[in-house]
This record gives structure tokens, sequence and C-alpha cells, in this order.
């Protein structure tokens, strides 16, 4: 059995692609124990130490492109929670998943708001600062 699932995160996206195997976890081919800096990695495990021993048996490929690091992360964490509970099965470890932290399945929507014209470089709210005297 194959599962496919996607993460979010402004403008990163992540796919993870779940099947039977031996365990490993792999982030653009890179096995997520190595993934730098620290706390991203930090933030990376959260979906795998919850889960404890059901993932042994899982092999997990996860690919992320566009936005940034931390985005990139967040997407990732989605896109791995998103394939354990799917693939598992387990309905206590999407409970626990959504007490600990809704986004771990649940994408956040937020996105930066556009900006307007004519204040191209200043951001999307920027006015001119008006003097009194």
């Amino acid at each position: 059995m194959i599962t496919h699932t996607v993460g979010k995160r402004k403008t990163a996206i992540a796919r993870a692609v779940a099947k039977e195997g031996k365990g490993r976890i792999r982030i653009n081919k890179k096995p997520i124990e190595i993934v730098e800096p620290k706390y991203v990695n930090a933030k990376l495990m959260e979906p795998v130490i919850l889960a404890g021993d059901i993932i042994d048996n899982i092999d997990i490929d996860i690919t992320v492109k566009g936005g940034g690091i931390i985005g990139q992360m967040d997407a990732a964490r989605t896109a791995l929670g998103k394939a354990i509970v799917e693939f598992t099965g387990d309905m206590d470890l999407k409970e626990k998943y959504l007490q600990y932290d809704r986004t771990i399945l649940i994408s956040d929507a937020r996105r930066t708001e556009p900006h307007k014209p004519s204040k191209s470089t200043k951001g999307p709210r920027a006015k001119r600062q008006k003097s009194y005297r």
C-alpha cells in the first residue's frame, strides 16, 4: 500500500509518499536526522516522536519546493504527520496530533498580503508620514 499526502505553508509545498519499509524518513533524499539547523530538525521530529513505534515499518519520502527554510519545514511536518496517520489509519494517533498541535495535520492557511498599487516596495499598507509642525 502506498499513500500520497501534501502539506503547505506560505509558498512551500511538501509531497510525502509513505510505503512499507524499515522506518526510513527522507526529506529531499536526505535522512531526517541530519536536517540542519537543529531547531528545524526538532520541529520536524515532533510527529515521529509522538507516533512512537508505529512508524518502524514505514518508509516516507518527502520532497519540498518553494518558500524559505521555516516554511519548508512546516510544510514537510504537515505532510509527514498526514502520511503517518493515513498509512496507519490510527485514530488515537490522529487525536494525539490534534491535541498536541493542530498544524501537524492541518496546513496553515495564512498567506502574505499582496502589495497594493503604487506602493510596490514599501508593503501593502504603508502610508506617507504626516507632519503637523
